[in-house]
């Protein structure tokens, strides 16, 4: 992994992230037993990987964002006085690219940076894109097998929902995306019966999707493996192989595509030339793509700190269980909603989060924090509480003109609506005086705050 744009000369490291809970900085007469990063979400994953070897800190206020936030003072040269700086190079942050092009060039080797964006180009969502899910399953009808049409069905990258193309009969239109050598690529396919219901796919459903080797194929290239929802292809070492998909009932083969087996190059990198770099940043919102960054984050500091390699593997590996256990959260919540739609009055924060477990948010503008509804999106945003029976609307408590208040939109809805309620739905982006208090870092905020208001807004309480 390349843990900054040039090469790293120290090897003796302590953290600083930007966006402590305190909100404060280091001396810099401190000489430099630090490092820092971009705002609270990758100040909590840094502290949490570096445990006791490092000290991350983070000088965005309490009660303030990093997203949009600009520095007061000569914050690089506070940086410089540390190792290591993360953050996420997205123009969304333009403050921390414009710390990183001034350490590259007044400070040169002497501090680490890591991109906590690095390798998830194929999961970005890019402004203006398509952030759908994928189409609900029914799961209250009982599937016959032989009422599934699988003479032409749709296939997707799951990194980013990506249509990748179909099946037609017995050839394929599309194609699978290169696999990098010791990443994967996870995709899925989409079966419907002769009335066009959805079938649902998993482990512990009647059908799961499956994937095998061709006939003859070395094992040395791709490892695949079935998930019951989605296939894994897992790249080993350079080269072309073939797969087959199948679909399979009760673990009986329903059908399979070896009249045309799909070819998969499996590459040591992928070529992102031409990436406009214009995507929606609140990756760390997600638990899985948090989970990613996290991994990028302690492979950076094991490279800048060999000598505590394993330590950060251990912590990392302790900490991505909790964030899978808000995934679970998330999927459970959604298994029991009443509905598949909430009214967010924000800036869209959570494009990841609905791709990932099929609802969505209605937001009245889109991914800039800044930006302020009209009168026609407030009267958008009654039509759909009023459509789907809503009675409890989402806030961003970090778009408040006070703690104890509600954003005017918020109140509006209210007024006018069937709404009844407003409930906070953070974005993670930045902690409150409270929170410190209580120190809750990103887990927290999520099973204390965010998953408990999405439940009433979707009516899974």
């Amino acid at each position: 992994m390349d843990v900054s744009r040039r090469s790293v000369l120290k090897r003796s490291i302590g953290g600083i992230a930007l966006g402590s809970l305190a909100g404060c900085l280091n001396d810099p007469s401190d000489g430099g037993e630090g490092g820092h990063a971009a705002f609270f979400a990758l100040w909590d994953f840094a502290n949490q990987v570096a445990g006791d070897a490092m000290d991350f800190e983070n000088p965005v206020d309490t009660g303030v964002m990093g997203h949009g936030w600009e520095p007061d003072g000569n914050l690089t040269s506070e940086i410089a006085s540390s190792e290591v700086f993360v953050y996420l190079d997205t123009p969304e942050f333009s403050w921390a690219q414009d710390v990183v092009a001034s350490l590259e060039r007044d400070y040169g080797d002497d501090i680490a940076v890591i991109d906590g964006l690095d390798d998830m180009d194929p999961y970005l969502i890019p402004f203006g894109g398509d952030s759908e899910s994928l189409p609900e399953p029914d799961y209250h009808h009982e599937f016959d097998p032989a009422d599934i049409t699988t003479n032409q069905y749709p296939y997707y990258d799951l990194r980013s929902n990506e249509k990748l193309g179909y099946w037609h009969i017995d050839h394929w239109h599309g194609s699978v995306p290169d696999v990098p050598v010791d990443d994967s690529v996870p995709v899925t396919a989409v079966f419907t019966d002769n009335q066009e219901r959805v079938v649902p796919l998993g482990p512990n459903e009647a059908f799961q999707f499956d994937v095998r080797l061709a006939d003859s194929e070395p094992e040395d290239v791709l490892e695949v493996a079935s998930h019951g929802d989605f296939v894994e292809l897992s790249g080993v070492g350079t080269g072309k192989v073939e797969i087959i998909f199948q679909l399979r009932h009760e673990g009986e083969l329903v059908h399979e595509t070896d009249t045309a087996p799909m070819s998969v190059d499996v590459v040591e990198e992928i070529d992102e030339e031409g990436d406009d770099g214009f995507h929606d940043p609140h990756v760390w919102v997600d638990p899985v793509l948090a989970s990613r960054v996290v991994d990028t984050i302690t492979d950076g500091l094991a490279e800048v700190d060999p000598d505590n390699a394993e330590l950060f593997a251990e912590n990392a590996a302790a900490y991505k269980e909790r964030l899978t256990a808000v995934d679970q959260q998330f999927q459970a919540l959604v298994e029991n909603a009443e509905r598949n739609i909430a009214v967010f009055v924000a800036h869209d924060s959570y494009r990841y989060v609905e791709r990932r477990y099929g609802f969505e948010l209605h937001t009245p503008v889109g991914v800039t924090p800044d930006a302020a509804e009209s009168l026609e999106d407030i009267s958008d945003m009654v039509e759909v509480v009023e459509e789907h029976n809503i009675d409890t609307i989402l806030y961003d408590p970090f778009e408040t003109p006070r703690e104890d208040s509600l954003p005017t939109a918020a109140e509006l809805l209210i007024e006018n609506s069937s709404a009844t309620d407003a409930e906070p739905l953070t974005p993670v982006g930045g902690t409150t005086q409270e929170w410190v208090e209580q120190e809750w870092g990103w887990v927290e905020q999520m099973e204390e705050v965010n998953i408990p208001s999405l439940e009433k807004a979707l009516g899974a309480e």
